[in-house]
């Protein structure tokens, strides 16, 4: 069973600036547990199949049209009845005025009631978006993240591999940091994967021989940054002399995250090899990729060999 996440009505006003029109207790102690949205005008005109009290309903222009068409002792009734469901949020949409006795029964009933200022389309896709991110599914992994020309790269390894050092030489190069140690990793959408760091670890990073260094303070808030979409996986491991790893780049590689598949590459750790400019080229690869060009494809033309087939594999470098 899939895990339940919620958000505080707190956190949805501040973010989506919605003004509190009646709240029966702190928002702090309100929380939405759905992803999912509704407009409640079949409600009102009679049908209340499958109405679903978990998510926010919003109320526009539409429904406000169909209730100032009955007579007052009928939408009066209507918007009690709707109101008796006990939906978790009510948004009005538009900076309209609560409509006849909406904010009575709301009180009765214990029902939210906000008011956003812009249109009903642009409000619910606002609430979409931030509760996709709030209520995603997530979970957590050792590794760094960091954002590379532009490219999310999550690098894993085994603890002392240097990871810690290879995000602080990027760092210095000009790129930012999201998460060093735990990355929290949340599926946003079925094919985005988005990674932050704990609140109480963000922006600190472990160097054995040196300590905690607090990367903001170090190297300024331009080196660090909040999320990061995760567009790539390099996995550092210690060189192996009898293993056999990628030289041409033709294989497209991946690692299914929650179903999610992210390109994916293992990069080999000895003495000499400058970590941060392999994930440098690295990142810029990715995307050239991910725009249609592909080098080692184009190299194989050169040379005669164009009825070649890549294949994709998946690389057993996601565990736990």
């Amino acid at each position: 069973m899939a895990a339940e996440y919620s958000v505080s009505l707190a956190k949805t006003i501040k973010e989506l600036g919605f003004e509190p029109l009646y709240l029966p207790r702190d928002s702090g102690e309100i929380y939405i547990n759905s992803k999912e949205v509704n407009r409640p005008g079949l409600f009102f005109s009679g049908y209340d199949g499958y109405f679903n009290p978990d998510r926010p309903h919003f109320v526009g222009l539409a429904e406000k049209g169909y209730l100032d068409s009955v007579s007052p002792e009928e939408r009066d009734q209507k918007i009690s009845h709707f109101m008796s469901k006990r939906p978790c949020l009510v948004v009005i949409t538009r900076g309209l005025e609560p409509m006849g006795c909406m904010l009575e029964k709301a009180e009765e009933y214990g029902v939210p009631v906000v008011r956003a200022m812009s249109g009903t389309s642009a409000s619910m896709a606002s609430m979409i978006s931030f509760l996709g991110v709030q209520l995603a599914d997530r979970i957590t992994r050792h590794g760094v993240l960091v954002e590379v020309s532009g490219e999310g790269v999550l690098i894993l390894g085994s603890s002392g591999v240097g990871k810690s050092e290879t995000a602080v030489e990027l760092i210095k190069r000009g790129h930012r940091l999201i998460a060093d140690d735990a990355v929290e990793i949340r599926k946003v959408s079925a094919k985005s994967l988005v990674g932050s760091a704990p609140d109480n670890i963000r922006h600190f990073v472990e160097l054995r021989g040196v300590g905690i260094i607090n990367v903001s303070r170090t190297f300024g808030t331009a080196a660090v940054k909040m999320t990061e979409k995760i567009d790539m996986v390099i996995q550092l491991e210690p060189w192996n002399s009898e293993a056999v790893y990628d030289r041409m780049g033709i294989e497209d590689n991946y690692v299914d995250i929650m179903g999610v598949k992210i390109p994916a590459m293992v990069v080999p750790v000895k003495p000499g090899r400058n970590l941060a400019i392999i994930i440098e080229v690295a990142a810029v690869s990715n995307r050239q990729k991910r725009m249609g060009y592909n080098a080692a494809y184009e190299l194989m033309r050169n040379l005669g060999m164009e009825d070649f087939e890549p294949e994709a594999h998946e690389l057993d470098i996601w565990k736990g």
